[in-house]
């Protein structure tokens, strides 16, 4: 999911981890040709933990968010 999100902030003009939201990631989630090395079988294995794509998503922004710097995005 890492590689996603880095990915979708990537191709945002400001490069930016705060340029992206988690409607934004659904809908890159869904484009098969987005983010390739991304495994959307073992994103999509969060409802077996009960979360939702949605909140799945949502955790691992806030988190990358959290550390932006450190990350460069």
């Amino acid at each position: 999911m890492t590689g996603l999100i880095a990915a979708g902030a990537l191709i945002k003009p400001e490069k930016k981890l705060a340029s992206i939201d988690v409607e934004f990631l659904k809908n890159r989630f869904e484009e098969k040709g987005f983010a390739r090395g991304a495994s959307r079988v073992q994103i999509a294995a969060c409802r077996e933990l009960g979360l939702s794509l949605e909140q799945f998503f949502e955790i691992g922004l806030k988190a990358m968010q959290g550390i932006h710097k450190d990350l460069g995005l």
